[in-house]
């Protein structure tokens, strides 16, 4: 009987091995898989199933809901349909949720405590079958704050914490996203190693880096061996008049990104994580590094080889219009033409080029 059950054992093992590799090839198809941040076709205004349905009528391999309003209830049943439903699409489903720090300007109290919000999403990814729970710290108003960003960092450290038997206990990676410009990419790994990079990974932005005054690629050499997630997208930089440089985000293959070299390093740094585009594009961002007030919130940035590389990259760019939607009763339809042209131009490049 015990070898019966010792040969049982055995089987259903190799069983999930093998489901498990077959999932993940399935994912990949050979390449490096692909996927939709929602963020990216906001303006729709789609919940869940919506956004599925327009990834799998897209033929991508992951669909990346970010944000837990989008969610019409957190009820099991529902979030198992959502599963359902992309398992039958042939979808892998991620999560996420924004800012798990109660220090922060981004901090919203709606899912409760900063330990109950991220113990929420936990479960929300469990559920969906997504391998991580994303969040973030902030945005760069934090690091002209009290006490800097180290403070707000500590916070962060301290919920991860709090959730780590939960998030082990679920087989959840907790993905911390450098956002908006709150974290440089050795303060973002500072923070994964403080709270145990077992549990902990880091969700990849290589635009947020740009406003961070970071190269993507050098970005990536930081972090990419503790990616686990990504929402990513293209910049174009270039200085103004006044000696300002300027960002904009753009479509992958519109900026000046070397995305074919991007997406190989990504692969071999953080193999079986997707790109997942997140293209939020049409705005110019000022930069106006030249005036001293502007290097109080990156103290020893200034003389670093990574913000050299990041001037090159505004040397060689050139100014793009922004996009405004035309008022009127258009405007929407407008504002999500864009939206969908932009990451569909951002898939058709990785397809053909990554």
């Amino acid at each position: 009987m015990r070898a019966m059950n010792r040969r049982a054992f055995l089987a259903q093992s190799l069983a999930a091995t093998a489901a498990s590799t077959f999932s993940q090839a399935s994912i990949q198809g050979g390449k490096l898989a692909i996927g939709l941040d929602h963020f990216a076709v906001r303006a729709t205004g789609w919940k869940a199933a919506q956004f599925i349905d327009y990834a799998a009528s897209l033929k991508l391999d992951t669909m990346f809901i970010s944000e837990l309003h989008i969610f019409e209830n957190f009820e099991e049943a529902y979030l198992k349909s959502l599963k359902e439903q992309a398992d039958r699409l042939g979808l892998k489903l991620y999560v996420g949720t924004g800012s798990i720090c109660q220090s922060s300007n981004t901090w919203k109290d709606i899912y409760g405590t900063p330990e109950e919000h991220l113990s929420l999403t936990i479960r929300i990814a469990k559920t969906l079958g997504s391998p991580v729970a994303r969040c973030y710290l902030g945005n760069q108003k934090d690091r002209s704050s009290d006490g800097g960003i180290q403070k707000h960092i500590e916070a962060v450290v301290k919920t991860i914490k709090a959730c780590q038997s939960k998030a082990e206990g679920e087989g959840i990676k907790i993905a911390i996203e450098n956002h908006a410009g709150d974290m440089q990419s050795h303060e973002l790994k500072r923070l994964i190693e403080a709270a145990g990079k077992g549990y902990v990974g880091a969700n990849i932005d290589p635009g947020n880096a740009v406003w961070a005054l970071e190269e993507p690629l050098k970005h990536l050499e930081v972090l990419g061996p503790l990616t686990v997630c990504s929402s990513v997208r293209d910049s174009m930089l270039w200085e103004d008049e006044s000696g300002a440089v300027m960002v904009q985000w753009t479509a992958i293959g519109e900026g000046l990104v070397d995305y074919k070299a991007y997406a190989k390093r990504f692969a071999e740094l953080a193999p079986g994580v997707p790109l997942q585009v997140e293209t939020i594009s049409g705005f110019a961002r000022p930069f106006d590094y030249q005036k001293e007030e502007f290097w109080k919130i990156f103290p020893n940035h200034r003389d670093s080889d990574m913000f050299k590389a990041w001037l090159d990259m505004a040397k060689r760019g050139h100014k793009i219009d922004s996009f405004k939607a035309p008022d009127g009763p258009g405007k929407k339809d407008a504002e999500i033409a864009y939206q969908k042209g932009q990451a569909e131009r951002s898939f058709d490049w990785l397809r053909a080029n990554a």
